[in-house]
């Protein structure tokens, strides 16, 4: 099926986007670029780990191809980057060459942003408890 130019349009800049993201994560890895100069407030105030803690440290580590490394570190950081991954391998297929998988219509026509959001705090609140659980297990 092929892609309307809506919908290559908006593949090119959901593409971009991606690469960009993956641009800086992977200037950061190599020193070239500091995300986060000040240290983290909540884990001053709270004395733990936020919610995102190991996140930036997964992504830098999957864009060095330390993929493995990247699941262990932070999980959700990691599968949210394999996803990120993928979208933006579909964006620069539909963006490029003008294909449009009828998989892609189904998947938009039936999965709401809600539901897209729901599932992104589900794994963010998922990696979290990984994190509270190994900082437990250290400190017995």
């Amino acid at each position: 099926m092929r892609a309307t130019t809506h919908q290559r349009f908006t593949a090119s800049i959901v593409f971009l986007s991606t690469a960009a993201f993956f641009m800086m994560a992977l200037l950061a890895a190599y020193g070239k670029f500091n995300p986060w100069p000040y240290p983290c407030s909540f884990k001053q105030k709270y004395n733990l780990p936020c919610p995102t803690c190991g996140m930036t440290t997964a992504v830098l580590a999957f864009v060095r191809g330390k993929i493995g490394d990247s699941f262990l570190i932070q999980p959700a950081a990691a599968l949210l980057s394999f996803a990120l991954v993928i979208c933006g391998f579909l964006a620069f297929l539909v963006a490029g060459f003008g294909v449009y998988f009828s998989f892609l219509k189904r998947l938009f026509e039936e999965i709401k942003l809600r539901h897209i959001v729901l599932a992104v705090i589900v794994i963010i609140v998922a990696g979290w408890a990984v994190t509270l659980s190994r900082l437990m297990a250290m400190n017995k």
